[in-house]
């Protein structure tokens, strides 16, 4: 018996050194982003951009000649969904680092699973306050809301220098949304406009009557709203059909063709700050443009750009960990806390431009764009770049 037992317990360490140890046959990048739920409007773009990414890198040989793959876990739109996609990836798919997810808000509730574990993560559209703060292995592709979001503001007072009063909308129940509206409110009061009124609504809302009266009764001059797409949308889409006259401007959340089919021909004039222009000069952005439009028959979106961005950086410092020693020959464990300080320590030319990271995991970009949508009809429509 005594024999047996110390049997099983060697056979169990061996194991478990076994699994501690395990080396690296397929390199393989998670995905965790919103493929369901009302947040899927956001991550169908992601998925789309993270697999043109690795379509073109296998194309011009992966990891230095080794094919890498992507795992796709659907982390739906809230927390739990990006905790299970976390673990799944982490445990059962053995990814060497994971790009997502595609709140702030799961980003919050997932990352400390990876940053526990010691896998990197790059953040492809979390652009709240303190999400490279989570960890050092945390990091992120998008720039923080805090840098893109006054251009919006900056580009409505060019288009109209009237505007003296500002209402503006969130939602209380995405973190996101809560950090950039922040964000907005302290650029209008820099800017000298005054904010006449603040109304909250929830991600899941569709009736906005109470916060569309409120802004009427404000006589507003600009309204200012921080949501998701399907919110978003049908808050602008409210606020038109009650005639509200002036210039609108939408944060991240509404930085989406997706959003059209919500507010339809009301989605016309509405201004977005965006990390991302099809027009971008770098040899990596035209060939992802030429071949997205080919496929898809227009402009990719910025989301789609950012996850491409994730999946690039993963695999060209992996490329230089390879040159070092070929990645079949490193553990796990080993190989994954090797690929958290290369991504830190990299220069990448990406379609959002020349990005490094600083030693938080902040994404250091120079480039930044305001857009204006155009609808063309009911459904189609573009942003159209302002100068």
């Amino acid at each position: 018996m005594k024999r047996t037992v110390a049997a099983l317990a060697t056979l169990t360490a061996g194991l478990l050194t076994l699994g501690s140890a395990q080396k690296v046959t397929t390199p393989t990048i998670g995905i965790a982003l919103a493929q369901t739920g009302n947040v899927a409007l956001l991550g169908q773009e992601q998925v789309i951009g993270a697999k043109f990414a690795e379509k073109h890198f296998n194309a011009r040989g992966g990891i230095n000649g080794t094919p890498f793959k992507l795992a796709f876990q659907d982390a739906g739109g809230d927390e739990n969904g990006a905790i299970n996609a976390f673990q799944n990836l982490i445990n059962k798919d053995k990814v060497v680092g994971i790009v997502g997810p595609t709140l702030s808000q799961q980003a919050f509730a997932a990352d400390p699973i990876a940053q526990r574990a010691k896998v990197p993560v790059l953040g492809p559209s979390n652009t709240a306050k303190g999400i490279p703060q989570i960890g050092d292995f945390i990091a992120r592709v998008s720039a923080p809301i805090a840098v893109v979001a006054p251009n919006a503001v900056k580009q409505a007072l060019k288009l109209d220098p009237k505007i003296k009063k500002v209402a503006v909308l969130y939602a209380q129940n995405d973190a996101f949304s809560v950090s950039e509206t922040g964000t907005f409110q302290e650029t209008a009061k820099a800017q000298g406009l005054n904010v006449v009124t603040v109304q909250k609504f929830q991600t899941t809302d569709t009736d906005f009557t109470t916060q569309v009266t409120a802004v009427l009764n404000s006589k507003a001059d600009l309204v200012i709203i921080s949501g998701l797409a399907a919110d978003g949308g049908n808050l602008v889409k409210q606020l038109r059909q009650r005639n509200y006259k002036g210039l609108i401007i939408g944060g991240n959340g509404l930085n989406t063709s997706n959003m059209f089919p919500v507010c339809q021909k009301f989605c016309d004039g509405v201004i977005v700050a965006q990390a991302y222009s099809p027009a971008q000069k770098s040899a990596v952005n035209q060939t992802f443009v030429k071949e997205y439009r080919a496929q898809y028959k227009k402009d990719p979106p910025q989301f789609a750009a950012q996850a491409y961005a994730g999946v690039q950086v993963m695999v060209e410092a992996l490329r230089v960990l390879d040159r070092k020693k070929k990645l079949a020959q490193w553990d796990l464990g080993e190989l994954r806390t090797a690929l958290n300080k290369q991504i830190l320590a990299g220069k990448y030319n990406t379609p959002l431009g020349l990005i490094s990271f600083d030693k938080d995991g902040e994404v250091q970009q120079k480039e930044f764009y305001v857009a204006q949508i155009r609808m063309k009809d009911a459904k189609n429509g573009s942003f159209v770049y302002l100068k």
